[in-house]
C-alpha cells in the first residue's frame, strides 16, 4: 500500500509523458536563465507548450483517464481508455477536441413519452 492510500492516481502514458516533457522544459528554461541564454529560456517554454499538446493529443487518443476514479482493473497506467475515441462528457480537452467529439459526449435526447389515449366516448345511451 502506498502512502496516499489504496486510490486511484490517475498515472496514465499521457500523464507521465506530458510531465516528463514538462520537467525537461522547465529544468532546460532554469538552466537558461543560469546561464544567461535568452535563446535557452524560449526553448524551455517552448517545450513546456509542447509538452500540454502531446499531453491533450494522448488524452483524445485514448491514453489519458477520464474524470473521476476509475475501476482497479483500470489503475494500470498502461490501459487505454476505450471511452475516448467518442469523448467523455463533462471533459474539457474532450470538448475542445472538436464538434463531433462534443456531439458524441453529450447525452442524447429523452425520447418523448406516448400520449396518454383519450378515454371514448359514450353516444349518451
Amino acid at each position: 500500500m502506498s502512502a496516499h492510500g489504496h486510490v486511484d492516481l490517475g498515472h496514465t502514458v499521457a500523464g507521465w509523458t506530458g510531465t516528463t516533457l514538462a520537467l525537461l522544459g522547465f529544468a532546460g528554461a532554469g538552466v537558461s536563465v543560469c546561464a544567461a541564454w535568452a535563446p535557452g529560456i524560449w526553448i524551455g517554454l517552448a517545450v513546456v507548450a509542447v509538452a500540454g499538446a502531446v499531453t491533450w493529443v494522448l488524452h483524445l487518443a485514448g491514453w489519458g483517464k477520464p474524470s473521476g476514479p476509475r475501476p482497479e482493473a483500470d489503475w494500470d497506467w498502461r490501459t487505454r481508455d476505450g471511452a475516448a475515441r467518442t469523448g467523455h462528457a463533462d471533459c474539457l480537452g474532450c470538448r475542445v477536441g472538436g464538434t463531433r467529439r462534443t456531439l458524441a459526449a453529450a447525452p442524447g435526447p429523452v425520447a418523448p413519452r406516448p400520449a396518454e389515449p383519450l378515454p371514448a366516448a359514450d353516444g349518451g345511451a
